[in-house]
């Protein structure tokens, strides 16, 4: 077994089949497959149901995906330790977090990386709930994960390193029922229609607990798209609480950004394995640091919501 063999498996398992793999592998179908027999033959195990064109992982090929891609981030943490990389130079940097964080803090961490480190090219993965996110670090998918939970943050299975809080906040079209710069008390969202996230999301456990304390309000749309939501308010499809990330970007596109009463926030923090981390992750990790609350809960600093709304909208 070598590591071009797992490299060759994780392939197949992250691209769905061996015909995909073997066209990012830049390999031939038959090479590919001749590694992988070979690899079954040492390891005394299929690792692939063949079903027509599609590769379905067996019980033990479930089994050597969390090894494998262990054993390709130490190889990849020996080449990012030596040369250009060492001196960040080049490389890359993998970071999976959820869309609402993704707006931020991470689009403005990755500004500032981007700015020192413009060699290193950063991949963002998508994740929704906490679980995802937690997941993709800890099988080594990811080397750092950005996430918000309204529970405990998951300090046994990852490292984690805390940014911050980011407060619920409503958003309204601009003529929607409540008026601008004023609070809105969560009762008040009594007999209105709101679009929510998938279930495992903070909103969506916020909104529910709303519903539990028996504020009877109306879930109109369910959207895994969390892009969606913003342009849906603004059509007027309903009311949405997210994040106090979204501020800046709704209020630019027209939107009122409303604070909830009583507040609730979600813990935000950036999480990474306990193992040893590539050069380009540990300088992400001090970037972070250095700016400990990028989007603190709380009001809008800049005063309440424009009167109108804003004539210079972003397409969304």
């Amino acid at each position: 077994m070598d590591v071009r063999q797992l490299e060759y498996f994780l392939a197949i398992v992250d691209h769905g089949g061996f015909n995909r793999a073997a066209s990012a592998l830049y390999l031939s179908q038959p090479t590919l497959s001749q590694s992988i027999q070979s690899l079954e033959r040492e390891l005394g195990s299929s690792l692939f149901h063949r079903i027509g064109r599609r590769a379905v992982l067996t019980q033990a090929g479930h089994t050597l995906v969390e090894p494998a891609r262990a054993a390709v981030r130490s190889l990849e943490l020996a080449r990012a330790s030596v040369g250009s990389v060492q001196a960040l130079r080049g490389g890359a940097l993998d970071i999976a977090a959820m869309p609402s964080q993704a707006v931020e803090p991470l689009a403005g961490l990755v500004q500032r990386f981007a700015e020192k480190y413009p060699g290193v090219m950063v991949t963002i993965r998508a994740a929704f709930t906490p679980r995802d996110v937690v997941e993709l670090v800890r099988t080594g998918a990811c080397e750092l994960g950005l996430l918000a939970t309204p529970g405990p943050l998951p300090e046994r299975e990852v490292a984690v390193h805390p940014l911050g809080e980011q407060r619920f906040v409503l958003i309204t079209p601009a003529d929607g029922p409540f008026p601008a710069g004023r609070p809105v008390d969560c009762r008040d969202l009594h007999g209105h229609r709101l679009i929510v996230g998938q279930r495992g999301t903070g909103m969506r456990i916020f909104v529910d607990g709303l519903r539990e304390q028996g504020i009877d309000l109306t879930v109109a749309v369910e959207s895994e798209h969390r892009v969606s939501i913003l342009p849906l308010v603004l059509k007027g499809a309903g009311l949405a609480v997210v994040t106090d990330a979204w501020r800046e970007l709704a209020e630019r596109a027209g939107a009122w950004v409303l604070d909830l009463e009583p507040p609730a926030s979600l813990a935000v923090a950036l999480i990474s394995r306990r193992a040893e981390l590539t050069p380009a992750a540990r300088a992400c990790l001090e970037l972070a640091s250095q700016d400990p609350s990028p989007n603190p809960a709380g009001p809008n600093p800049a005063g309440p919501n424009p009167a109108r709304p804003n004539p210079a909208r972003p397409d969304l």
